[in-house]
C-alpha cells in the first residue's frame, strides 16, 4: 500500500466549508499526515468546493482540469463539499484523474476512503443525501486562534427556487446541544474569545428535535453563560424563523453582538413567491422594524446584512425598483449582491433566463453604486467615536497595524503591538478607507477610567 505523508487543501465557498475543511484537516494530521502549502509537493490533494454560486464552481472545475494536463504521478487527488454532492459520480466523467469524491455529509469517512483507494488503486464515492453522523469537532484544526466557527444545525428545508442547498446537503438536522457547549467550552478553554455559530438556517436550530425543548433563543442564552466567552455570532438566517424571542435574546444577552443577517433577496412580492421564500415584503418589513425596536431599547444600535438577487426570471425593471428602493430605505450595514445565474439541479432551471446579461449587471452596478454610498454616510457617522474591537491579527498589506472587528461587525485598522491580540480594545475612529474604520488605541488609563 502506498504511503502518504502530506497533504493539500484548498477551501472554495462559504463559512462551513472553511469549518468543514479544518475538521478534515484535524483527521489527516491525526492520521499522521503533515500539511504542505505547496500543492505540487504533496502527496494528497484535497480540493473543497461549492456549488451555490456559478463562479465558485468554475473556479473548482477549472483547477482540477488544470491538474488533469499537469497532475504529478504520484498525488491523489479529492474533491469534496457541495460540488461532490451535485455532481455525484459525473465528476468521474468529466474528471477521469481523480481519485475520490466525498459528499458534505460523509466528512467523517475521509480516512476509510483513503484507505480504500490506497488498498484498491480504484476511484472511491461517498455522497449520502442525510447527515447522520456525529462527526469529532473537538479535532479540527483551527486557522483562526481567536475566532472560531462552530456548526450548531446542517441542511435545509426551506427549498428556495434558486438554491442547490437543500440538495447537497440535505434536510435540516440539529446538533445535540450538550454537543455544542461541549465545544464552546473547549475553545473558550483554548483561549478563543469569539464563536460563530454556523448553519444553513441557524434559527430553524431544534425544530426537528422537539424532545429536545431547545429552540435556537434557548441555546443562546445557554451558551451565554460560559464564562471567558465575549462574543457571539451567528449566521445565516431565514427571515421566517426570525422570532421575537430571538431578538429578544439579541438585546439582552451581553455577549451576542448586534448584528443580524436578514437576507431580503428581492424587493417584489411577485418575484419572492417565484424564489419561493414564503414571506412578502410586508412581512420582511415587520420584522426588521421589530427587530430594531426591541433591540434598540436596551442597547444604542443593532445592525443588519443582507443578500440580494438580481435578474431573476422574468424580473421586470419596475420590480428591479422596487428592490432598489427597499435598498434604499433600510441602510443594511452589510449587502451581499449578486447578479442570478442557473445552477443546475434547482427548479428555477427549468425556467428560461430571460433577463439579459447586459440587464443584469447594469442593475448589479447600480445597486453596488447606491449601496457604497450607505456605506461611505455609515463610516462618516462613526468619525470621533470610540468602538470596542476585538483584536484578530496583524494587518497583511501594512504590519504596522493591527485588525479587527467591531461588535456590529465593522473592520478598524489602528496601531499596535502582538500582545493585543486576542483582546478587546476601545479605539477612536479618525477616518476610513473604504469600508475599513482607521483609528488609534485610546490609553489604557482613559479605557479602565
Amino acid at each position: 500500500m502506498r504511503e502518504l505523508k502530506t497533504f493539500y487543501v484548498r477551501t472554495y465557498g462559504c463559512q462551513m466549508n472553511e469549518l468543514d475543511s479544518e475538521i478534515m484537516i484535524g483527521q489527516l494530521e491525526n492520521r499522521g499526515l503533515v500539511r504542505c502549502n505547496d500543492e505540487w509537493s504533496a502527496d494528497l490533494l484535497l480540493f473543497n468546493t461549492c456549488s451555490i454560486r456559478d463562479l465558485a464552481e468554475r473556479k473548482a472545475m477549472g483547477k482540477l482540469g488544470l491538474l488533469g494536463r499537469t497532475r504529478q504521478n504520484h498525488a491523489l487527488i479529492g474533491v469534496t463539499g457541495c460540488m461532490a454532492n451535485a455532481k455525484k459520480e459525473s465528476l468521474f466523467q468529466k474528471l477521469p484523474h481523480i481519485d475520490f469524491v466525498l459528499g458534505t455529509n460523509n466528512i467523517h469517512e475521509l480516512n476509510h476512503v483513503l484507505d480504500e483507494v490506497l488498498a484498491t488503486g480504484k476511484q472511491t464515492i461517498r455522497t449520502n443525501d442525510h447527515f447522520v453522523h456525529e462527526l469529532d469537532y473537538l479535532s479540527a484544526k483551527r486557522e483562526d486562534k481567536v475566532k472560531a466557527y462552530v456548526s450548531i444545525i446542517r441542511g435545509c428545508d426551506k427549498f428556495c427556487t434558486y438554491c442547490v442547498v437543500p440538495y447537497t446537503r440535505g434536510p435540516e438536522v440539529s446538533r445535540p446541544p450538550a454537543s455544542i457547549l461541549e465545544e464552546c467550552r473547549h475553545l473558550v478553554e483554548q483561549g478563543y474569545k469569539e464563536i460563530t455559530l454556523l448553519g444553513q438556517n441557524v434559527n430553524s436550530y431544534g425544530k426537528d428535535q422537539p424532545a429536545w425543548n431547545v429552540l435556537f433563543h434557548d441555546l443562546l442564552y445557554q451558551i451565554d453563560q460560559i464564562s471567558g466567552l465575549e462574543r457571539v455570532r451567528f449566521m445565516t438566517s431565514h427571515p421566517v424563523d426570525i422570532t421575537r424571542e430571538l431578538m429578544e435574546a439579541v438585546r439582552d444577552l451581553p455577549s451576542l453582538c448586534e448584528f443580524v443577517h436578514f437576507p431580503l433577496q428581492a424587493g417584489s412580492n411577485r418575484i419572492l413567491r417565484k424564489m419561493h421564500r414564503i414571506y412578502t415584503v410586508e412581512q420582511y418589513l415587520e420584522k426588521v422594524r421589530l427587530l430594531r425596536e426591541i433591540v434598540l431599547s436596551n442597547k444604542k444600535w443593532i445592525d443588519i446584512g443582507t443578500d440580494i438577487i438580481v435578474g431573476y426570471p422574468t424580473e421586470t425593471e419596475e420590480e428591479f425598483q422596487e428592490t432598489f428602493r427597499l435598498l434604499q430605505e433600510l441602510e443594511y450595514s452589510v449587502a451581499f449582491l449578486f447578479s442570478y445565474s442557473p445552477r443546475k439541479g434547482t427548479p428555477a432551471m427549468r425556467w428560461r433566463d430571460d433577463v439579459p446579461e447586459e440587464v443584469k449587471q447594469d442593475r448589479l452596478q447600480r445597486l453596488l453604486k447606491l449601496q457604497e454610498g450607505i456605506y461611505i454616510k455609515q463610516r462618516q457617522a462613526f468619525l470621533g467615536r470610540t468602538v470596542e474591537v476585538l483584536v484578530e491579527k496583524r494587518n497583511v498589506k501594512d504590519n504596522q497595524f493591527l485588525k479587527g472587528k467591531t461588535r456590529c461587525w465593522k473592520n478598524v485598522l489602528f496601531p499596535g503591538g502582538d500582545e493585543l491580540i486576542g483582546t478587546l480594545q476601545q479605539v477612536h475612529v479618525h477616518s476610513y478607507s473604504h469600508q475599513t474604520l482607521l483609528g488609534n488605541l485610546l490609553p489604557l488609563s482613559v479605557q479602565s477610567a
